[in-house]
């Protein structure tokens, strides 16, 4: 796992795009807020998705962040889903 990696991704155009979909996708009522503030950094750096983005990097894969086959959309949804559930949930009182 990279720093530089993770940045990379957290900072790639057609990856922000894609969490921008999963966002409206799943019901977040401002999916330009959730995509850059609570999904960008923690999807970019997790294990799976910076290893995935990494491989295509060092791999000469070209727009790895918004490939499909590089990231799946379920790979996405499998990190932003409970970030994205948890902000759109009122607490108890």
């Amino acid at each position: 796992m990279s720093y530089t990696t993770i940045h990379q991704c957290a900072t790639d155009e057609a990856f922000l795009a894609r969490l921008r979909a999963c966002a409206a996708q799943e019901g977040h009522p401002n999916p330009e807020y959730a995509a850059s503030a609570l999904l960008r950094w923690p999807v970019s750096s997790s294990s799976e998705i910076e290893e995935a983005y990494e491989y295509a990097i060092d791999n000469d894969v070209n727009w790895p962040g918004g490939n499909p086959t590089v990231i799946t959309d379920a790979m996405i949804l499998s990190v932003a889903q409970p970030i994205l559930i948890a902000s759109m949930t009122l607490p108890d009182i």
